[in-house]
């Protein structure tokens, strides 16, 4: 199924991550994306707005949700440690270095992920209302 691209915002071409927007460390997550990912690649989305709601549908997600980050990209749905991989890929020179974890079993990638993810509120805080973007980011966000 391809990707929604009737909605502003949305076009297949680019990555979208989709965050908690509660989440301290996913907000730090998507401040470190934005400062390195030079050519403007990625697109962001909170994991409550209605545009995560269809970009999961048509990538066909896994159910339930893993808690924190998915990354949409080329119409696949990456989830846990994969979407930190395809995260590290997409930046530019040096963090594509870190896609050797996948010489790491998944299960223990995701094992990792999940310890994170579980305990996120408590080591990193969170907020009450969602992350909002700056007006220059305004324009990678999709609603």
């Amino acid at each position: 199924m391809p990707l929604p691209s009737d909605h502003p915002g949305i076009d297949p071409r680019h990555p979208v991550l989709l965050f908690d927007g509660h989440c301290n460390l996913c907000a730090r997550s998507v401040g470190f994306i934005v400062r390195h990912d030079r050519d403007g690649c990625f697109r962001f989305a909170p994991l409550q707005s209605p545009a995560a709601e269809r970009l999961l549908i048509a990538s066909q997600a896994p159910h339930p949700l893993p808690e924190s980050m998915i990354v949409v990209d080329q119409a696949r749905c990456y989830t846990r440690s994969d979407a930190a991989i395809r995260l590290a890929r997409r930046l530019p020179f040096p963090w594509p270095i870190l896609t050797v974890a996948r010489a790491v079993p998944r299960p223990l990638r995701d094992a990792l992920y999940r310890f994170v993810a579980s305990n996120r509120y408590r080591l990193f805080g969170r907020r009450e209302t969602c992350m909002v973007p700056t007006p220059q980011l305004m324009a990678r966000f999709i609603a």
